[in-house]
Parts: C-alpha cells; sequence; structure tokens
C-alpha cells in the first residue's frame, strides 16, 4: 500500500517536473531583456506593440464569432438529434470527430480552392469574405469539443420531456430552443466556448494561409526575428490557456450542481 502511493507521488512530482521547470525557465528567461538585472521589460514591449494589440483583438473577435456561430449550429443539431434522430448519433459523432483526423493544412487549402476568387462564392475576394472563411475554418476545428461538451450536457436533461411540457403550453420551436433547452445546456456551451477559445487564440495554419492579422501567426513573427519577446508572448499564451481550463472547471462544478430549469 505505501509502496503504491510512493509510486503515485512519485509520478506526479516527476509530471510536474516535466510540465512546471521549462516554464519556470522560460519565464526566467523572459526576464532577462535588461542586462544584469531581471526586469519586465520583455512584456512592456509586447504589450506596448500596436501589433500585439491589433493581432490580439482581432483573434478575440474571431473567437466571439467562431463560440456564437458554433453554438447556433451545434446546439440546434444536438437536440434535434437527440429528440427525433437517435439512430444518427454515432454517424454526427463521427462527422464531428473528422477535424480531429484530417490536419488543418487540408482543411484551409480545401477551402481555397472551394470559395478563391474563380470559385462560385468568392469568399476570398475581399476581406469580410475571408474573416468570413476563418470563422467557418476555426469552428471545423472546434467543432469535436463544442458538440461533446454540449451533447453531454443534454444527457444531463430530459429532452423529450422538456420539448412535450413546452408544446403543451403552446410554445414554438424558437421559443422551446432559446428558453427550454438553451438554459439548460448553457453550462455545456460555456464549456466547449473556453476550449474554442484556446484553440482560436493559438491557432496559426488557417490564419497564415488565409493571411489574416491573427494573435498565431503574430507569435511566429515575433518568436522568428526577436529574442526575449517570444519566451514573453509564450507565458502570456500560457496564462490565457489556463485561464480558459480554469473557467472550464469552474462551469463543470456549475454543470453538476445546477437544477434543471423545467
Amino acid at each position: 500500500m505505501k509502496s503504491t502511493r510512493f509510486l503515485a507521488w512519485l509520478a506526479i512530482a516527476v509530471g510536474a517536473i516535466y510540465f512546471i521547470v521549462p516554464l519556470i525557465g522560460t519565464f526566467e528567461f523572459s526576464l532577462r531583456m535588461r542586462r544584469g538585472e531581471y526586469s519586465f521589460d520583455a512584456y512592456h514591449s509586447v504589450f506596448s506593440d500596436i501589433q500585439f494589440r491589433s493581432t490580439f483583438g482581432f483573434s478575440m473577435l474571431m473567437a466571439l464569432f467562431t463560440i456564437i456561430f458554433g453554438m447556433l449550429l451545434v446546439v440546434p443539431t444536438a437536440y434535434w438529434v437527440r429528440l427525433r434522430l437517435p439512430k444518427l448519433r454515432p454517424v454526427i459523432e463521427f462527422i464531428t470527430l473528422l477535424p480531429l483526423v484530417i490536419p488543418a493544412i487540408v482543411i484551409v487549402f480545401g477551402y481555397l480552392r472551394l470559395y478563391n476568387s474563380s470559385s462560385f462564392l468568392p469568399l476570398t475576394n475581399s476581406t469580410s469574405g475571408t474573416n468570413m472563411l476563418l470563422v467557418f475554418s476555426y469552428m471545423t476545428l472546434s467543432l469535436p469539443y463544442m458538440y461533446r461538451a454540449v451533447d453531454t450536457a443534454m444527457r444531463m436533461i430530459d429532452v423529450a420531456t422538456l420539448t412535450e411540457a413546452a408544446e403543451s403550453l403552446g410554445a414554438k420551436w424558437p421559443t422551446i430552443m432559446f428558453r427550454c433547452i438553451f438554459p439548460n445546456v448553457m453550462s455545456g456551451v460555456l464549456s466547449g466556448a473556453f476550449i474554442t477559445f484556446a484553440i482560436v487564440m493559438g491557432e496559426f495554419t488557417m490564419a497564415a494561409l488565409l493571411n489574416r492579422p491573427a494573435f498565431g501567426p503574430y507569435l511566429q513573427l515575433v518568436g522568428a526575428n526577436k529574442a526575449y519577446e517570444p519566451s514573453a508572448l509564450a507565458i502570456i499564451a500560457f496564462a490565457i490557456t489556463w485561464l480558459s481550463m480554469g473557467l472550464l472547471q469552474l462551469v463543470s462544478r456549475f454543470q453538476k450542481t445546477a437544477p434543471v430549469k423545467a
């Protein structure tokens, strides 16, 4: 018993060292911009960079649109499959898992072939069209996580009973969806939203190939041309990711304790 506990703690310690020591080293290096002493000059340089603010704001906006449109796509789909088409559920789950198997570069090249300037829907001809295509790309990447989170939340409620109760009171489909279903799966939507946010903020391939001023390509550009700022950006990106994961844990706890809204 004691040996098992010792091995368990040893494994935790080794894992912690494996992840924490490189992070500490990166943080320590990011403080060495001023020769002979530690300072936050690298962070000041990053935050004062206009390009940092513009790319960070652009990715935040893309993340917001991705979460909104992803939610409007996934929640009705999961609801309809669970309520009316349960036999198609394995097929839908397989489709939502495809972005984990197909590389992002293959997906974005497919989009470029379908929606280039000579296609029937030339989205790449305009900035707004390219931004829309980037949002669709992010939605594709986040689909496995958003769908799983919403589907898990939907398992915890009786969809059929809620729908029948709402219909018996004369509610139409929009009312059922936005006043009965959405409030009860909001914890799952938020879980998927936090994961989507982390994915969008760090994604490089799609934004770079679509030539959009996103945060991921900015990270690569700074990493290729500067010394200390990349370490500072790595710590900032790590903090954003862990903040999203922490909020996800809070939402998961809320999901376990929240009552079902009738």
